[in-house]
C-alpha cells in the first residue's frame, strides 16, 4: 500500500464522519458561501509572477516543516509579498492541517486561497466552500475519469476555480476536460518521492493552452521558475520553501523581490 493508498482510505473514514457531523444543509447555511469567489486562474494570467504561496506543517515526506507560524501571520504576509494566492492544507493526519486554518487565512487576506486536500467526495467541495476556499485541488492519481468530470461540474456550479494535478502522460490524458480551469504538474514521483522539473517541461506540450499550467513540487529558486516559464507555466506551487523560515511572508516578498 503506497503512503497515497493509506491517505485515500483514510480520508474515506474521515468524510464519513464528518458528513455525519455536520449535514449538508449546515455547511450550505454558513456565511462564506453565499460570498463571491476570486478566480486564481485569472490572478496567474494576469501576473508577473505567478506565485501560489502555500500554508503547510508537515508533510509524510519532509515530517516537520514548521509548526510554530500561525495561518493569520503568514497569509497577511503572503498577500503583502503580492503572491497571486495562497494554498492551505486541511488534511489534519498526514500534514497537520484543518479547515479552521482555511477559514483563518480567509479571515486574514483578500487573496484567492485553494483548498489543498485529498478530494474524494462532493461533501469536500461543500466544505471548500462553506470555509471559503476559491479553488479546488483534484488529484488525478487518486480519481477516475468519472469522478473528474463530476467534482469538476460540481465545482463549477459553486463559482469555484477548478486546479487538476498530473504527475505523468497517463494521468494528463485521462483528465483534460472543459470544466477544468488550470492544469497542474507536480514534479514529484509518488513512488521515489524524487523530484524534477523534466516532468514540467515534458508534460507542458501536451497541456492545451486553454489552460493555466502550473508546476508544483521543487521549486525552491528563482531559476526553477525562469527555466519553466518559456515552457509555458504561469503558475508556481511553492510549498515548504517560505515555510521552512522563521517569517514566511518576508521570504515570499525577497523570492518575489528577486524574481521580478
Amino acid at each position: 500500500m503506497t503512503i497515497l493508498d493509506k491517505i485515500v482510505k483514510d480520508k474515506r473514514e474521515e468524510v464519513t464522519l464528518r458528513k455525519g457531523l455536520i449535514p449538508v444543509t449546515q455547511l450550505e447555511q454558513s456565511i462564506l458561501f453565499e460570498r463571491e469567489t476570486i478566480s486564481l486562474a485569472n490572478n496567474l494570467r494576469h501576473s508577473d509572477s505567478g506565485i501560489i504561496a502555500e500554508h503547510k506543517r508537515r508533510s509524510p515526506s519532509k515530517s516537520v516543516i514548521n509548526q510554530s507560524l500561525n495561518v493569520q501571520d503568514v497569509a497577511k504576509g503572503y498577500e503583502d509579498a503580492g503572491v497571486c494566492g495562497m494554498s492551505v492544507l486541511t488534511d489534519g493526519k498526514y500534514f497537520g492541517g484543518s479547515l479552521d486554518d482555511l477559514l483563518t487565512a480567509r479571515a486574514s487576506c483578500h487573496l484567492p486561497l485553494l483548498r489543498k486536500e485529498f478530494i474524494i467526495d462532493e461533501y469536500q467541495l461543500l466544505e471548500a466552500k462553506a470555509y471559503g476556499a476559491d479553488v479546488i485541488l483534484l488529484i488525478a492519481a487518486i480519481l477516475t475519469r468519472e469522478e473528474i468530470k463530476q467534482f469538476s461540474e460540481f465545482a463549477k456550479r459553486l463559482n469555484l476555480d477548478v486546479l487538476l494535478e498530473v504527475h505523468n502522460e497517463e494521468e494528463l490524458h485521462k483528465s483534460v476536460m472543459p470544466s477544468l480551469d488550470m492544469l497542474g504538474v507536480n514534479n514529484r514521483n509518488l513512488k521515489t518521492f524524487e523530484v524534477s522539473l523534466e516532468t514540467s517541461k515534458t508534460l507542458s506540450a501536451l497541456i492545451p493552452n486553454d489552460f493555466v499550467k502550473v508546476s508544483e513540487s521543487g521549486i525552491s529558486n528563482i531559476e526553477a521558475i525562469k527555466e519553466l516559464k518559456p515552457y509555458g507555466y504561469q503558475g508556481f506551487l511553492i510549498g515548504e520553501n517560505f515555510m521552512k523560515t522563521d517569517n514566511a511572508g518576508e521570504s515570499a516578498k525577497q523570492f518575489i523581490e528577486s524574481l521580478l
